[in-house]
């Protein structure tokens, strides 16, 4: 490497906010003089009219009798003067700057807030214009000596009377255009872009959160776009496109809105769907037109489009017929990724022969990588996202030839035979975000359009921990470093949004219960609230109460004796939308890889609701058990015929695509699925292995089963630490399970359950109430607590193993 060539450093130094700045951001040449010299310029030609009225008045009287009689002007241009000389001040001294800044301009500053960014650009835009308009008709003014409100039409009636009528055509012609290009420009191309100027921008790259690896890679685009000569002077050019791909709500909008805050720089952001309502050529063309515009004023801007996949796909466009009668499909631009798996061990030949030999022509899918190809179809005319050339526009517009600017530079040289000046160079970074990057054009994706592409994905555990902090940080709170890392634990694929999301949400319920601060109980209750929505107010007649928290109670009881890649999150017989309980668990850490036995436990886990009604209520079962079982089959299956964790190594996916076990047109139909019962048998005795296994572990825990159905049919709702304080009778953090572990216990237990099952065998009420905690030596007897979640608050989960109402 060339050591005269600096290497970004890691640690990036961010530009400091409009707020934190101590003194005035520096004004350009320009904009401290532009005022000066209009002014300025409308007094000398004041002196040269007086001049030029009287010929023989000499230079110094001409000078006097302006000043006397346009003394408005020289008013003008003290009072910018001394603004100037403000401006100077301020730039160089924090005290006087935050004087005016936070005493003087204070108020009106806070009330400007309330308008948009460019809003204030556009005013502040008129103004100017309205000051250089002025100027001008007080020159029309002199010239026809009248006032300056009848100036314009002066100036229209001398035009008129002394031009020809071909040009007074040409004049015609043009207003017409000009309202033309207003009709269209301004009314038809409006919607989906919003401008943001470099001091209205506060975001930076402190404020994005969980993302480390994207902004560390995304800082070395910025050190080269502020500084392009560092790379341009090698040979190089600075990557002008990003692609920011991922999940919603990861925070792909933020980290693009930081990087126009880093570099201080205009930010543009496009609704990419907006573009196709309207004119949508036409507002691509006006689009990169202000881009360019930008580029040159302020040394460059970032344009951001959201939802890019709205306007970057012609997939449908590309899957018309072919002329073999079948379809061309478009490949989405991630599907040559070479993976550690399938496909990316073999040569092309054998890759093509995979994909394209045995079976072609008989509804065989394309495979890429391991992966199945997306297949954009078209049946008729019309087409999607981006039809109608918009598509062919932005990508022209992104990476065509610039032509001169100009049209003296393009016209008037030309005409002289002179070289028309070559375009400048335009600073522009166009940022695209999507969920949906299979969708993207691969023309939109080659170098040169889009030279970098970064996956936004969920943030990893010590992401989820800062940005829990950094939003918790926000609000009052009474949460300690062990909370926020047991909440960045129970939310494995908590995004952005959601966990700014579940903090607001925190907050409201502190505030509902009259408090100000959060604690862990108002976090407990946000997650249930938002993971399984409000339970419904319905109440168990006995019987039913006791089977749901029994048939909960297996299923915490197998999981915590057999699964060790999760942990149980939370039990609870809370009647919810479509379901009577559930039972979560979550990973301890992020994982990445699963085995054979862990699959094996899930099946384990599910199956144990079946076993154990048909263990405690004497060979019955209910519909509850829908679900558990499709899990269990399913997830059996794969293992049989998919995955290699059966008693055989045969992909069943490969030999059912082949065809392999299919009888030809003569053959006999008994023979047709052999391979698809062969596998058939095989996954009944997987599961018939796995569901016996159980069922030895359920009456080796029948103690524990009936422990965690009574605490469940007392509190409702149990965390996993309560759970596991029943299971091995020590005390948790709502639940004293020592009191679970006693004879005394037991005994009624299961004299409390004997009366449930004659109740549900006989379809009658429950004869005894459910029975109190006995007394434990050392301890007081435990009453029977009736409350809900909120009284007795656990981690809510993603459900992930809910079981459904009886015939759902």
């Amino acid at each position: 490497m060339d050591p005269a060539l600096p290497v970004p450093s890691r640690e990036y130094t961010s530009r400091p906010r409009e707020s934190e700045r101590r003194t005035r951001r520096p004004m350009t040449w320009w904009d401290r003089m532009k005022f000066l010299l209009l002014l300025g310029g409308l007094f000398g030609f004041f002196v040269a009219a007086e001049m030029g009225d009287n010929p023989l008045l000499p230079f110094g009287e001409a000078f006097d009798l302006t000043l006397r009689g346009q003394l408005w002007i020289v008013v003008l241009f003290g009072i910018e003067v001394l603004r100037q000389i403000h401006f100077v001040v301020s730039e160089h001294s924090a005290r006087y700057y935050l004087f005016w800044r936070e005493r003087v301009f204070a108020a009106g500053n806070r009330r400007l807030s309330g308008m948009s960014a460019y809003t204030r650009y556009r005013v502040a835009r008129a103004v100017k214009w309205t000051i250089v308009v002025i100027a001008v008709l007080v020159v029309v003014a002199r010239l026809f000596d009248t006032t300056v409100f009848l100036a314009p039409f002066d100036l229209i009636n001398w035009i008129s009377e002394n031009s020809p009528t071909y040009l007074q055509a040409i004049a015609y012609l043009s207003i017409w255009v000009g309202f033309q290009v207003f009709l269209f420009g301004f009314l038809l191309t409006r919607g989906g872009v919003e401008t943001f100027f470099p001091d209205d921008i506060e975001t930076r790259f402190s404020d994005v959160w969980g993302q480390d690896q994207v902004l560390r890679k995304v800082q070395e685009n910025i050190a080269f776009l502020e500084d392009p000569e560092r790379i341009e002077s090698k040979g190089g050019y600075v990557p002008g496109g990003l692609l920011l791909w991922g999940p919603p709500g990861t925070g792909k909008t933020l980290m693009a809105e930081s990087i126009a805050g880093e570099t201080g720089k205009p930010f543009v952001n496009i609704d990419a769907s907006m573009l196709n309502v309207g004119i949508g050529i036409l507002k691509v063309k006006f689009l990169f037109r202000r881009l360019r515009r930008y580029a040159l004023r302020y040394g460059g801007v970032v344009a951001f489009f959201d939802e890019a996949d709205a306007i970057g796909n012609r997939g449908l466009l590309a899957g018309m017929p072919g002329a073999g009668g079948g379809f061309r499909s478009t490949p989405g631009p991630f599907g040559a990724a070479r993976s550690c798996c399938g496909m990316s061990y073999v040569s092309d030949a054998s890759r093509s022969a995979l994909l394209h030999g045995a079976g072609s022509g008989d509804g065989v899918e394309d495979v890429v990588e391991g992966r199945r190809r997306n297949r954009f179809f078209m049946m008729g005319g019309g087409g999607g996202g981006g039809g109608g050339g918009l598509l062919q526009v932005l990508l022209a517009e992104m990476s065509g030839l610039k032509k001169p600017r100009g049209v003296v530079n393009r016209y008037v040289r030309r005409a002289f035979g002179m070289k028309p000046k070559p375009p400048p160079k335009y600073r522009m970074l166009l940022i695209m975000a999507t969920n949906l990057p299979e969708a993207l054009d691969p023309a939109m994706l080659r170098p040169g359009r889009i030279d970098r592409i970064y996956k936004v994905g969920y943030p990893s555990k010590a992401g989820r921990i800062r940005t829990y902090t950094g939003y918790f940080d926000k609000v009052p709170n009474d949460l300690t470093d062990e909370d926020i890392d047991r909440l960045a634990t129970v939310t494995p694929y908590a995004t952005g949004a959601t966990i700014k999301d579940l903090v607001n949400e925190s907050l409201i319920s502190a505030l509902l219960d009259g408090r100000d601060a959060v604690t862990w109980k108002d976090v407990v209750k946000a997650k249930h609230l938002k993971d399984l929505g409000p339970p419904e107010d319905v109440e168990y007649i006995e019987r039913e109460r006791h089977a749901t928290a029994l048939h909960e109670a297996c299923h915490a009881v197998v999981a915590y004796r057999v699964r060790q890649h999760l942990v149980i999150d939370l039990a609870t017989i809370e009647k919810g939308g479509n379901y009577l309980g559930m039972v979560s668990s979550i990973p301890p850490d992020d994982i990445f890889t699963h085995w054979r036995s862990d699959f094996e436990a899930d099946v384990m886990v599910s199956l144990a609701s079946l076993a154990g009604e048909k263990m405690f209520f004497d060979g019955d079962s209910s519909s509850g058990v829908t679900g558990d079982l499709e899990t269990a089959t399913q997830l059996a299956t794969l293992m049989e015929g998919y995955w290699g964790m059966g008693s055989t190594i045969t992909s069943h996916a490969i030999t059912d695509r082949l065809g392999i076990g299919r009888p030809g047109p003569g053959e006999d139909k008994e023979q047709r699925g052999l391979l698809k019962g062969t596998l058939a048998g095989r996954i009944e005795s997987k599961l018939r292995d796995l569901f016996d296994r159980t069922e030895a572990l359920l009456r080796e825990n029948r103690g524990e089963i009936l422990a965690v159905t009574h605490a469940l049919e007392t509190h409702k709702t149990l965390t996993g630490a309560d759970i596991e304080a029943v299971i091995e009778g020590t005390e948790g953090l709502l639940v004293d399970g020592r009191a679970y572990r006693t004879p005394e216990f037991r005994a009624v237990a299961e004299e409390y359950h004997s009366e449930v099952v004659r109740a549900h065998a006989t379809h009658s009420a429950v004869a005894v109430a459910l029975p109190g905690l006995p007394p434990v030596p050392g301890l007081d007897a435990v009453p029977l607590v009736a409350g809900g979640a909120d009284d007795h608050p656990g981690v809510p989960p993603v459900a992930d193993d809910p079981d459904p109402e009886p015939g759902v």
